[in-house]
């Protein structure tokens, strides 16, 4: 199915009015959340961070470790998990329910490919719309960062903005940006490949959600770890 979907994505026509709404769908379910989990994350990355960095005696160093942790590894996952667990899930009921309607088999005796219709644009806005959350995750984690280093632990504001080139580089930002994007594509398959493959009713669809979050979720962390090491390997960490 994944390869049929990617050869369905070069072929025309390409459904750019159910992409917009899938993709607007997407964004109104997932933004609140995103940002609400945001705050609370980089608040304790910050608060962890800064602890540590004190003890060692380098706390003007800790707006650089809040980007690091935050741009690199914190802001891709926490998208990728808000986009499978509510994007992805929303996206699996709705195709499971076509299925068990026989829709998606109706589609197919009209001769529409119900690869290119439906999960083509569901995925890909997956991807995209988790690309522009990603960097809200970051903005947002970085204000929650700043706000309980400055405010609860005594920092200097000057200092925590300051250092923020120190460690953190361009390919931080480049690096959590594929990682957004392959976590949403990973999470539209997912969800697509559930749904078209719905039995035995409306537990049968419910069974697939379910089976779409968790598989998403273990998924998401194995990709996430091998892009993480590839990227340590080939990109050198920049010196103080």
């Amino acid at each position: 199915m994944c390869l049929d979907t990617g050869w369905q994505l070069f072929r025309p026509p390409f459904q750019w009015r159910e992409f917009i709404e899938q993709a607007w769908f997407i964004v109104s379910v997932t933004v609140v959340p995103t940002m609400l989990v945001a705050i609370p994350f980089g608040g304790v990355l910050s608060l962890q961070v800064g602890g540590l960095i004190r003890q060692l005696g380098a706390q003007s160093y800790t707006g650089a470790t809040a980007v690091v942790a935050i741009v690199r590894e914190a802001s891709p996952l926490v998208t990728s998990l808000l986009v499978a667990g509510a994007a992805g899930s929303a996206m699996c009921a709705d195709i499971g329910s076509r299925k068990i309607r026989e829709e998606i088999d109706a589609m197919e005796v009209l001769g529409i490919n119900p690869l290119q219709r439906l999960v083509v644009p569901r995925t890909l806005a997956c991807a995209f719309v988790a690309l522009f959350l990603n960097g809200l995750v970051s903005v947002v984690g970085l204000l929650g960062g700043y706000f309980f280093n400055v405010v609860l632990q005594d920092g200097t504001p000057g200092a925590y903005l300051a250092s923020f080139n120190a460690i953190a580089q361009l390919p931080d930002l480049v690096q959590a940006e594929i990682k957004a994007f392959v976590f949403g594509i990973t999470a539209g398959l997912v969800a697509a490949y559930k749904g078209l493959n719905a039995k035995g009713g409306p537990k049968g669809v419910g069974d697939a959600v379910n089976q779409t979050v968790v598989i998403t979720f273990m998924l998401l962390f194995v990709e996430n770890f091998i892009i993480s090491a590839l990227y340590t390997q080939f990109v050198p960490a920049k010196g103080m």
